[in-house]
């Protein structure tokens, strides 16, 4: 009797399942037409091609920037009956060697955000290996990892994108500790004209109470000064000392 129970049970699952791959593949038709219009009126994806199975689009063929691979997904992700996109378009654009474009990358992305107040306190930095760009670090929030992302993408040389910034926890506390050190390392009268770039400060990243400098300073007496203003600050558990010499 279990036997036959398991028996149907196992019938009736085949079914359900045969019945939802049969009613998702039945918009296929529908989808692809849709999907080649969008690409077809988006003249720089023009290279790109599509074949959709079971709702899920695939898109292959090639594109001039990495910016461009991304509008075409989501061009597309959002279209009547999909359910999902796999995004195999190849990037095929300008090559640049790798320290080239790694030195540029870095560059843009210091400036990207001089004059906003948490300029000192993000930290993102870049390594590329074969025009594949690989981007870590942490940010006080998601517009400053998003913005890093999109000066990536649109820059000539970029092959893909592997984005593992973290964006930190939002703390009263760790917006305390951040101001605080800020101050104990700018108002230094050594430290102070380190202020004076804003787009190669010492970084002061905060992560639950825990504190990490960032950045390249001149000689090792400044690194060891900004390590002991830091950690004079109450109420930070650790101070870790990143800086770098020039």
């Amino acid at each position: 009797m279990k036997k036959q129970l398991l028996a149907m049970s196992m019938a009736l699952l085949v079914l359900l399942s045969m019945t939802a791959m049969a009613a998702t593949g039945r918009y296929d038709q529908q989808i692809q037409q849709a999907v080649s219009h969008k690409l077809h009126d988006a003249k720089h994806l023009q290279s790109v091609s599509s074949s959709v199975e079971d709702g899920i689009i695939t898109l292959t063929g090639t594109v001039g920037l990495y910016e461009d691979k991304l509008d075409a997904a989501k061009k597309v992700k959002k279209l009547a009956n999909v359910t999902g996109v796999r995004n195999d378009i190849t990037v095929a654009g300008e090559t640049l060697p790798d320290a080239q474009l790694q030195k540029k990358l870095s560059k843009q992305l210091a400036y990207d955000r001089v004059g906003y107040y948490d300029n000192a306190f993000n930290y993102v930095a870049v390594d590329v290996k074969d025009g594949v760009v690989t981007l870590t670090g942490d940010t006080v929030y998601d517009v400053p990892k998003d913005m890093a992302l999109d000066i990536v993408a649109r820059t000539l040389g970029v092959k893909d994108v592997v984005n593992e910034v973290k964006i930190l926890p939002v703390s009263n506390f760790d917006d305390s500790i951040r101001m605080r050190t800020a101050r104990a390392i700018y108002r230094d009268s050594i430290l102070g004209r380190y202020a004076s770039d804003p787009a190669d400060p010492i970084r002061i990243v905060v992560d639950n109470g825990h504190v990490t400098l960032y950045g390249t300073v001149e000689n090792t007496m400044d690194k060891n000064i900004a390590g002991i203003r830091a950690s004079s600050v109450p109420g930070s558990f650790s101070v870790e000392n990143k800086l770098t010499v020039n």
